[in-house]
């Protein structure tokens, strides 16, 4: 159960059903997650769909890569809601089942494409460390632009954001879902994910 009330549509202020209304009205096509607590704040609400939006839908970088990048931090901050959603989501996106459940135990997965390595690798650790080293950051411009790296950023800080929310607020899982992470220890943390050197050599 949620530490605060989670309203339906009908319990909603005018201001909170106008947001709510273009929340569902848009590529979301239903209001959950974190935002069925920030509609608490419509004008927040109003703003955070927004910024969810670009950040999800219309970026330049591949769906695979975000939802990689997505479920890295979801993982991070141990958000079993955001974990349940995205999960599915990078799998329908096309990244390997094993890359996703080395994630969810905390590993580093074996990755054969240099792409999901570099995002990999800068994701982790922004929110590890608070910095990328050049090398990783570097990596991902040269492949995806300023643009893109700086995409990836807001993307990493965006979801940490929706993590904070569902996390401190206690939003439940679906009914009859297990939580499917457990909290890691320190020493589970393995250091960046590197590509073999044949995916490096088939990229250049």
């Amino acid at each position: 159960m949620a530490r605060i009330p989670l309203p339906s549509p009908d319990e909603m202020t005018p201001e909170q059903r106008r947001v709510h209304d273009a929340v569902v009205a848009g590529p979301r096509g239903v209001v959950i997650g974190p935002l069925r607590a920030v509609i608490h704040s419509p004008e927040l609400a109003e703003r955070w769909s927004a910024l969810g939006e670009v950040l999800r839908y219309r970026t330049s970088l591949p769906k695979k890569l975000s939802e990689l990048a997505i479920i890295v931090t979801g993982r991070h901050w141990t958000s079993q809601v955001e974990w349940h959603v995205h999960a599915r989501a990078a799998a329908e996106a096309g990244l390997s089942p094993e890359a996703i459940e080395a994630i969810r135990l905390g590993r580093v997965p074996v990755f054969t494409d240099p792409d999901e390595a570099a995002i990999h690798d800068f994701t982790r650790q922004l929110l590890r460390e608070g910095e990328v080293a050049t090398e990783s950051y570097r990596r991902v411009e040269m492949r995806f632009g300023a643009k893109g790296v700086v995409e990836l950023t807001a993307l990493i800080g965006y979801y940490t954001m929706v993590c904070f929310a569902l996390n401190a607020h206690e939003i439940p899982l679906p009914d009859g879902v297990a939580a499917p992470l457990r909290r890691l220890e320190g020493a589970e943390h393995e250091p960046s994910a590197q590509p073999s050197r044949r995916s490096v050599d088939a990229a250049e």
